[in-house]
């Protein structure tokens, strides 16, 4: 599957995939492991979709095209 993610900017975001270093719980830790485990699904897989819940749910703040509102500027 091939995700590609534009988050409010109008050229969409590579898959092209980094090396970062995120730090997480030690519970979070044992609970992707176990998801991981029953769905054989990757842990990486698992934290790059919470990534993306992130930057959906916080898209306006993100620069990019602004939404159209119906209301004109007033000078």
């Amino acid at each position: 599957m091939q995700r590609i993610a534009t988050y409010g900017s109008p050229k969409p975001v590579a898959n092209k995939k980094i090396t970062t270093t995120v730090y997480i719980t030690e519970e979070q830790n044992l609970l992707l492991k176990e998801l991981n485990k029953r769905t054989k699904v990757p842990v990486a897989e698992f934290i790059r979709e919470g990534i993306d819940l992130v930057l959906e749910k916080n898209k306006s703040r993100l620069p990019g095209q602004m939404e159209f509102t119906g209301e004109a500027k007033k000078p």
